[in-house]
């Protein structure tokens, strides 16, 4: 079972690049300004975005421009994280943006590391028995 990252919570995206991977760092501080996390997601299979209004979009990393959604999280606040037993991860931001990895059956669909949680790495097929079950579909972002 994957960890559900909770310390993600507060924290603000401070940077996005692509390339054959989408990476999207994080940080966060304490009441006192003090950095509390600084970590990156790196995200190498399909991912979905979905905005406020509902609209969904399933993006590829490596495809250049149509990875122009992504742009819109820098600066957002993210306000809730899920991580399915499977290691699907659900991201939720303060403009009501939704982000989903769902596990590759063939490759590693994304790690998050750096300071604050522990590192996290989900490799192929995803994490434990409940792989490919209702709610957590196998190469499907969420």
């Amino acid at each position: 079972m994957v960890k559900n990252p909770v310390e993600l919570v507060g924290a603000q995206v401070t940077c996005t690049s692509f390339d054959y991977q989408v990476r999207i760092s994080f940080t966060g501080h304490s009441p006192d300004g003090r950095v509390r996390i600084d970590v990156e997601l790196v995200i190498e299979t399909a991912l979905s975005v979905t905005d406020a209004g509902g609209s969904r979009v399933v993006l590829e990393p490596g495809t250049g421009t149509s990875l122009a959604p992504l742009l819109g999280l820098f600066g957002r606040t993210v306000t809730r994280t899920g991580v399915a037993d499977c290691g699907a991860l659900r991201l939720e931001f303060d403009d009501g943006t939704g982000l989903g990895v769902a596990p590759d059956p063939d490759c590693e669909s994304w790690s998050l590391t750096g300071f604050g949680p522990e590192p996290v790495l989900v490799g192929p097929g995803g994490q434990g028995e409940t792989c490919g079950e209702p709610g957590c579909p196998v190469g499907a972002p969420s």
